[in-house]
């Protein structure tokens, strides 16, 4: 248990890194082995550091704390709980995934093979980071910093508007984070007030903090975490990023990198402003809904591939965020499995939508039709990765949703009916899609399109397996989450609201 796992998997891809990022552009095939074995390597190591997590146990393990900057009270300190390891190993499994089906857009990049994947394994370690910090100004940097692979992977290796796109998603996720600084700052002030300058959680989450005080540092971490998600009405900059990148940048950037604005509510907005959670609560519900049906909405009247499946995130993320506001066991749980599922799903629809764009040279659904008589075993992995994302029963997605679903209608059944819409909306937006690019007449442009081949479907088997399995039998991983959403629900203050069967409501009316 002394053995430094997170530092490991945070070091490992810098490493890897740094070596790909020197192989000369003549050498772009060792290039994409190198990068490709460093990401296997990385998966390894934190299916080890899984096997010694221990899920009966409460509480951050796995722990390091080293002295960073004393006169501020910051420390290199890392720790896990369920919520934060299940969201490493979500990026340790996409990763490699994504890296061998970037390939050919590797080869078609601006850059260097090497720099593709060095920004690639760049991006894993700060995210590593971000999922393993419990120090306040430590989180903050990591942060900060995922912002940079991002930016040059949209940037320089995307296509269409890609510089617009990187400068728009940098500005707004810019703006986020220097407005999370100030509350950053604010903890290092009641903090030292209180007795010693700390920026560690545990030593945060007993510092008195002001009912005001608090909900105004609460609001500038969550609209850095909102931005990031992300939640309306701060959401633009998705889809104009997810069109701009290749599909293994999209995939990075919704399935792990967008991850941290739910994660970041639930350790730091419902860990350290309890009261302010709760003060906020119905706002961030309301937003959370109308994230749900709006996403879905113009997902339906949208043409792109990329931008669709971009909206449809919107509409996923609200479900994630209304999850975790509603403070119900059930809800709490549901939205850390959906993270961790919608992680999957998402990815393998970007992905089979850029094989089908690479082949088509287009991203316009206009543009396909009847592509299953031509590419029928990419025809039912798109299938299967379309019914995941409209949460079909015994697949991945539906058991987190049922569970949001549930947990929020024992708070709050309003919000609880209008998110089923979202559901309902979701069927519609997928069928269509599939309808229209899949079934029908085969075009004459389509006729050139050709089914997977052996690396493409590798790529893609890993996520069909895990979105089928996971679907059937979510319990170990749900096994993981528990410990530490009850933990986080009793920080906040919350419990479950008791069951209202026929006998306990006649009684309170015989009561009154």
């Amino acid at each position: 248990m002394n053995f430094p796992w997170l530092t490991t998997l945070l070091v490992l891809p810098l490493i890897g890194a740094v070596v790909v990022a020197v192989i000369p552009r003549a050498r772009d095939a060792l290039a994409k082995l190198v990068g490709t074995g460093f990401a296997v390597a990385t998966l390894l190591v934190s299916l080890a550091m899984f096997s010694a997590y221990d899920t009966s146990a409460n509480g951050y393990q796995l722990t390091e704390q080293h002295t960073w900057i004393a006169a501020l009270g910051a420390s290199y300190a890392l720790g896990v709980n369920g919520i934060g390891i299940v969201l490493i190993l979500l990026t340790t499994v996409l990763v490699p995934i994504v890296m061998i089906a970037s390939w050919p857009d590797a080869d078609e990049a601006r850059w260097s093979a090497g720099t593709f994947f060095a920004w690639m394994l760049f991006l894993e370690a700060l995210a590593v980071g971000v999922f393993a910090a419990t120090d306040v100004l430590l989180f903050y940097v990591l942060f900060e910093a995922t912002l940079i692979p991002i930016y040059f992977l949209i940037g320089g290796f995307g296509s269409g508007r890609r510089s617009y796109a990187a400068v728009k998603f940098l500005i707004y996720n810019l703006v986020g984070g220097l407005v999370m600084l100030a509350s950053v700052v604010g903890l290092y002030a009641v903090s030292a007030r209180a007795g010693a300058p700390s920026y560690l959680l545990g030593d945060l989450m007993d510092v008195p903090i002001g009912e005001w005080t608090g909900r105004w540092m609460f609001l500038g971490f969550f609209i850095a975490f909102a931005i990031k998600a992300p939640l309306w009405p701060v959401h633009t900059w998705l889809p104009d990023a997810a069109a701009s990148g290749t599909s293994g940048t999209s995939v990075l950037m919704i399935s792990v990198l967008d991850k941290i604005g739910t994660f970041g509510m639930l350790r730091f907005c419902l860990g350290l402003f309890p009261e302010a959670s709760q003060w906020a609560s119905p706002v961030v519900m309301t937003l959370a809904v109308i994230s749900i049906v709006y996403g879905a909405l113009l997902a339906i009247g949208e043409d792109d591939l990329r931008r669709l499946i971009a909206y449809t995130s919107v509409s996923h993320f609200g479900f994630i965020v209304l999850g975790i506001f509603a403070f119900t066991t059930q809800s709490t749980s549901g939205s850390v499995l959906y993270m961790f599922n919608h992680g999957l799903s998402t990815a393998g629809l970007f992905l089979v939508t850029g094989v089908l764009i690479r082949r088509r040279g287009s991203a316009s659904i206009a543009d396909f039709g009847g592509v299953q008589k031509v590419a029928p075993v990419l025809a039912g992995v798109f299938l299967v990765f379309g019914l995941s994302s409209l949460s079909l029963p015994g697949l991945a997605p539906f058991v987190s949703e049922f569970l949001v679903l549930a947990g929020t209608l024992t708070r709050s059944v309003p919000f609880a009916v209008v998110a089923t819409l979202g559901m309902v909306l979701a069927a519609l937006y997928i069928l269509l899609m599939y309808q229209r690019t899949m079934t029908g007449p085969l075009r004459e442009d389509n006729r050139e399109i050709f089914d997977l081949d052996g690396r493409e479907f590798g790529s893609l088997a890993p996520v069909v397996v895990l979105i089928i399995g996971l679907g059937f039998f979510p319990q170990p991983l749900l096994n993981v989450i528990q410990p530490a959403v009850d933990s986080t629900l009793q920080q906040v203050g919350e419990s479950d609201p008791a069951p209202r069967t026929p006998s306990v409501a006649q009684a309170e009316e015989t009561d009154q």
